[in-house]
């Protein structure tokens, strides 16, 4: 394969995962705040069909996000007042949730089964940029107004993490809620709102798979995709930038067992269809299991921490628990 092929594979895989990044933010602001929700896979589903319907209907693909962005919104703000308000287990809240949304997704969208509708704009190049030797054709060369939305979210959203007041009090919240509390911070009031702007991120995710990248709805758009977001979020440290690489990883994992798949057509299809699954678990098992710190041990001094700060992910401490606020 020539060097120009694999960069515009590449390319292309960083862009179809743009879909994920949205997702991956979205719990990772939700989870940072203490929140834990799993009806990311429900989610994504019925606001691609959402997102489809309403851009069908209206014939703007951009109301079809505002749409799918509400109904995530809505899914979040039931995620948090069972969970926050009424505190009960979140595991089971989303679950149910990702269920019941999944099977709303193919009931009330099979009237709009593989039709076609609205789609973004075409894509585009952004000059100088795109002229940066590797970075440019990988990155700024085949992307539409979603792609790159996506790579601002993930810069703007790292700032407001590590570089704001309000990124702090976000943290606090989810690791100290009484220590935030004490300081003056209403953690419920903080919590609900980080929990429905994790939801509407989601529901732009589900819109982009619809509108975009996906184009079109059909039975189980998305199978799949909203536990790979969770399962990213935890392999990514609940830290925007790592969820984001880990997002686009995934993207050209899948993309290269499809170049695989075509190279060695010997090997059942199945086997290239989970390896990106696979290899993902694997990432997980790595950064969480005590034998990498024994390999690590055999390393210099500065290398081994080095190594360690970047590989080893801990939850936010408040993660999943309630909070009462007197």
């Amino acid at each position: 394969m020539e060097s120009g092929q694999l960069l515009i594979i590449l390319a292309t895989a960083i862009a179809s995962a743009t879909p994920l990044v949205f997702a991956c933010i979205g719990e990772t602001i939700t989870e940072r705040a203490g929140v834990i929700n799993l009806s990311a896979e429900g989610t994504i589903m019925l606001c691609a069909m959402v997102g489809f319907v309403a851009a069908k209907t209206a014939d703007n693909v951009w109301l079809g996000f505002l749409a799918a962005a509400i109904v995530g919104a809505l899914i979040a703000l039931v995620v948090a007042y069972g969970a926050i308000t009424l505190k009960q287990s979140q595991i089971a809240i989303g679950f149910v949730l990702a269920l019941l949304c999944s099977d709303l997704s193919a009931y009330l969208g099979n009237p709009y089964v593989r039709i076609p509708g609205p789609t973004v704009p075409p894509r585009f190049a952004i000059p100088l940029l795109q002229d940066i030797p590797f970075i440019g054709p990988l990155f700024f060369h085949e992307g539409d107004v979603l792609v790159y939305a996506g790579y601002a979210l993930v810069g703007v959203t790292w700032l407001y993490f590590y570089r704001t007041r309000g990124g702090l009090t976000l943290r606090a919240i989810g690791e100290q809620p009484a220590a935030a509390f004490a300081r003056g911070h209403n953690v419920i009031a903080l919590r609900y709102a980080y929990t429905v702007i994790g939801g509407v991120l989601m529901g732009i995710a589900g819109a982009a798979f619809s509108l975009d990248f996906k184009a079109g709805w059909s039975y189980r758009h998305t199978a799949g995709y909203g536990w790979i977001a969770l399962a990213i979020v935890i392999f990514g440290g609940w830290n925007p930038l790592r969820a984001a690489l880990g997002a686009y990883l995934f993207g050209v994992l899948q993309s290269l067992a499809g170049v695989a798949q075509s190279a060695i057509p010997d090997v059942p299809t199945q086997a290239f269809t989970v390896a990106p699954f696979v290899l993902m678990i694997l990432a997980l098992v790595l950064t969480s299991s005590d034998w990498l710190d024994r390999l690590l041990s055999y390393l210099p001094v500065n290398v081994r921490r080095s190594l360690a700060r970047a590989i080893h992910t801990a939850p936010p401490a408040a993660l999943g628990r309630p909070f009462e606020q007197d």
